[in-house]
């Protein structure tokens, strides 16, 4: 009896000890409430900002990834995701949203949605991870001109190491990188061909160039381990289309032409009237966007006015043309482009260089096109019956009462006057009180000069300083 009442003891110590251990865990840890909480703690929604990339990558296409970064960051989105699709484009501006991209400490995914050439390839090297829709492409990195032709090696030099040093950055392999650039990179059982890389989806995932292939937005979060997720698309402001409209190159080319041929027809017109007015609000639209996007600086469009008041001095104040208005055209020419320029400095930088010899270009075709065009519709707008109030369309015939006597303006020969307005070399002098149109045989003849008539022709008076 004594020893079944030490065993009930035992028993119930040992009740008593699990009942305390339980009620501890419990206390610490929560008492169960028959759901599984676990894994719906350890789902995390992800905030991810979305945006496209399918156009010729150029200035515009700078603007819209500096936003998206930017708001990005502000909205905390836990991944940055490219949907791409690109021939490529301008090389400056390819590479400092590869810069932006290599910078960001939010994670960027891309999707290839059917070609990342050119400049899109190596944006999209630059990304933490590559996915690829089946049919799509990647590759063709060589650096081309306008027409197409491949430039000098020292920009495929360049680009090459940029493909290198990004793919590094990323974690690719660098070789494969720049044989994307460079035909002559042979790589065996990848290139052999003596033709630039570009890769299928297939071959991309294979060398590591493509983490998968995926139909839909949908199918890359699903790959990338993104189940629970919200996504915010970019969306541009009127604002924001404007302006990437503005600084296209291709548009700010029409604004310098439209500045020019303004400038040029006032000049042609007495008074101040629209040519003028076109030419300013030309000026406006052209500077304005660079200058909101930090491309131009004050001292840059400081250069341009400078150079229009020097052009307007020598045309106005000073006899012929020479060093004033030289130097008035460099400065406008040099304002002009230096204002398209984002980051160039005097260091010899080649990415520099580069983006200032294409702005350089993009200026001086403007201007000859816009001088060319008008001087061929100064002439036509006078000729064409189209303009008829602009000119006179009749002939006034003798047999119909209209007369014109040679021997008044016979009579000026050898007679002196004073000059009316500037002959540069045409304007008008006064003799004996009566103004008439005259030119000047050599030189420039100032307002209020003393002239005399030495030649009288088809209804000109030609004169010279005295």
């Amino acid at each position: 009896m004594t020893h079944f009442n030490l065993f009930k003891v035992k028993q119930t110590c040992k009740i008593l000890f699990a009942l305390i251990f339980y009620f501890s865990v419990f206390t610490v840890f929560g008492f169960p409430d028959g759901s599984d909480n676990s894994s719906s703690d350890d789902k995390k929604t992800f905030l991810v900002y979305k945006y496209d990339i399918k156009e010729e990558i150029a200035p515009p296409v700078l603007r819209k990834t500096q936003n998206a970064f930017k708001i990005a960051r502000d909205t905390n989105a836990d991944l940055i995701l490219i949907h791409m699709n690109t021939y490529g484009g301008l090389l400056d501006a390819a590479d400092s949203i590869r810069t932006i991209i290599l910078h960001s400490k939010i994670p960027v995914y891309v999707f290839i949605d059917n070609n990342a050439a050119s400049a899109g390839a190596l944006i999209s090297i630059a990304c933490d991870s590559i996915y690829m829709r089946p049919g799509a492409n990647i590759g063709a990195a060589t650096v081309v001109s306008q027409t197409g032709e491949a430039l000098p090696d020292k920009y495929q030099s360049y680009m090459r190491s940029m493909m290198r040093s990004t793919a590094e950055a990323s974690g690719r392999d660098p070789e494969i990188a720049q044989a994307m650039v460079d035909p002559r990179i042979v790589i065996p059982g990848i290139i052999d061909s003596g033709m630039v890389l570009t890769f299928t989806t297939s071959e991309a995932i294979k060398n590591g160039f493509c983490e998968g292939k995926a139909e839909s937005i949908k199918e890359v979060l699903k790959l990338s381990g993104v189940e629970e997720y919200e996504i915010i698309e970019q969306t541009l402001s009127p604002i924001d289309k404007i302006i990437g409209f503005l600084i296209n190159p291709f548009v700010s080319g029409i604004l310098i032409m439209i500045i020019i041929g303004g400038i040029y027809f006032e000049l042609q017109t007495p008074g101040i009237g629209f040519p003028l007015a076109a030419a300013l609000i030309a000026a406006l639209l052209y500077f304005a966007p660079l200058y909101i996007e930090g491309l131009a600086n004050n001292w840059e469009i400081l250069i341009f006015i400078v150079g229009i008041i020097l052009i307007a001095v020598e045309i106005f104040a000073i006899p012929g043309f020479g060093v004033t208005g030289i130097l008035g055209i460099i400065l406008v020419v040099v304002g002009l482009t230096l204002s398209m320029v984002g980051k160039f400095s005097f260091d010899g930088e080649i990415t520099g260089l580069s983006e200032l010899v294409k702005a350089f270009f993009i200026v001086i075709i403007a201007i000859f096109l816009a001088l060319i065009s008008s001087f061929y519709t100064s002439k036509k707008l006078f000729t064409t019956t189209i303009f008829g109030q602009l000119a006179l369309n009749t002939t006034q015939q003798a047999d119909e009462g209209y007369t014109f006597s040679d021997n008044f303006y016979v009579e000026m020969l050898n007679k002196q006057g004073v000059a009316k307005t500037n002959l540069r070399p045409a304007g008008k002098v006064e003799i004996d009180g009566e103004i008439f149109d005259a030119t000047a045989i050599t030189g420039f003849i100032e307002k209020g000069d003393k002239i005399s008539v030495i030649k009288y022709e088809t209804g000109q008076l030609f004169v010279i300083k005295i």
